[in-house]
């Protein structure tokens, strides 16, 4: 989740979180990323779930991933 700092809502007005206005309804973005079936499949929960805002799909291409395997020990935090 990234949370944005201003942006031009659906009402067309500014959001900001300067401190003369302070919004709370500042920008979110929430990126998921997923095989295109499931996240296929999780859209109509997704669809109970946001009551105003604006959902985008959107190809990626993987340049690199390096996951932790079992026998590496977690870093620590």
């Amino acid at each position: 989740m990234l949370r944005g700092i201003e942006g031009f809502g659906a009402s067309s007005h500014i959001h900001t979180s300067r401190l003369l206005s302070l919004s709370e309804d500042l920008p979110l973005a929430i990126i998921i990323v997923d095989a295109e079936e499931r996240i296929e499949k999780f859209l109509p929960q997704l669809d109970e779930l946001i009551t105003e805002g604006l959902v985008i799909l959107d190809d990626v291409d993987v340049v690199r991933y390096v996951g932790r395997t079992r026998d590496r020990p977690e870093t620590l935090r």
